[in-house]
């Protein structure tokens, strides 16, 4: 299978290359669905994400992509990694963690067509877990189930001029970028240009022409329902292969992403709402005053649920500010507001 898959690359010249898919209404249709979601998310995110939900959403990404190859850390350890505190894990695990949020974090430094681009990513992901990070693999490749060969990469001498063309095809074709980020993926699989890493490098790719296309994308954590479906992942990428058509394999991105946009909308309602501002102690008592403006001090503390001395603390800094005054003698007068 992978020597006639492999094949198929070896008369292709740049000007003609075009990966292996069909175009189906089925695509355009999940294209649709997916613009449509988006414009939810955005529209209930106000076009953004708060720090920390980007955050969020980037650290959920980085545990899901890894774990799909066999890391072990769990997303608060990735948290606590991030957070530069102490974590019992194995050390490659750990600089799997601080290099995938490098490179993440660098996305919008690459332009996704330029080889160079994608060897200086490589380079920051495998960096200090691999010798030739970063660099094309220069040994043949197998990929096995078991004791059973399932896919022959093409040779290593054929990987510039491969990778040149794919790029090429990317930074010239028409295709909408969900359909072409999804085809790119599967080539880098496909293909399988270095030595380790091949995977996070096409779902880190895949990311980075998304973001290009809708910015808001880079946070969307697609790797999470990759991660939750991923002996279809395998079974479908396999499938493509042996039909010399990654046709589904697109189609298995395109529900991947939808999906991911969905938990999006439903559980991870991006921004301001998220997140409640307190309000201050002299504010509360502006608020309360400017409503019973003949309460005492005391009876404001209960109201608010604080000790007096902090409600009085608080009262002799709004008068120094000249924000608030009391009118009129100790009993029976009342507190004015200056707005």
């Amino acid at each position: 299978m992978g020597q006639v898959a492999a094949g198929r690359y070896t008369t292709v010249s740049m000007s003609s290359y075009q990966p292996p898919f069909q175009l189906s209404h089925t695509m355009l249709a999940k294209v649709a669905e997916i613009a449509e979601l988006l414009g939810r998310w955005k529209q209930a995110g106000r076009d953004t994400l708060a720090p920390q939900l980007r955050r969020g959403n980037r650290i959920r990404t980085i545990q899901a992509s890894l774990a799909i190859e066999q890391n072990t850390l769990s997303v608060e350890q990735v948290t606590a990694v991030l957070a530069g505190k102490a974590v019992l894990g194995l050390p490659r695990e750990i600089q799997e963690v601080k290099n995938a949020f490098a490179a993440y974090e660098a996305l919008p430094d690459w332009r996704p067509d330029r080889l160079d681009d994608l060897l200086a990513a490589h380079g920051l992901l495998l960096r200090g877990l691999a010798d030739d990070a970063g660099c094309l693999r220069e040994g043949g490749v197998g990929i096995y189930q078991g004791q059973r060969l399932v896919h022959m990469a093409p040779p290593p001498s054929q990987l510039t001029r491969l990778m040149n063309d794919l790029l090429d095809w990317l930074a010239h074709s028409d295709a909408h970028p969900l359909i072409a980020s999804s085809a790119l993926h599967y080539e880098l699989e496909f293909i399988h240009p270095f030595s380790d890493g091949n995977g996070r490098m096409g779902r880190l790719w895949q990311t980075l022409i998304l973001s290009r296309w809708q910015s808001i994308l880079a946070y969307l954590p697609v790797e999470t329902v990759i991660k939750s479906r991923q002996d279809d992942y395998y079974r479908v990428l396999g499938e493509a292969d042996q039909a010399t058509d990654c046709s589904a394999f697109i189609l298995f991105m395109l529900d991947a992403i939808g999906e991911a946009l969905q938990q999006a909308i439903t559980s991870e309602t991006p921004v301001k709402t998220l997140v409640k501002t307190p309000v201050k102690t002299p504010e509360q008592i502006l608020a309360l005053l400017r409503e019973q403006p003949t309460l005492t001090l005391a009876e404001v503390a209960v109201r608010l649920g604080k000790s007096t001395s902090a409600v009085e603390r608080a009262a002799r800094k709004l008068r120094e500010q000249e924000r608030l005054r009391y009118v009129g003698p100790q009993k029976g007068g009342h507190w004015e507001i200056k707005e």
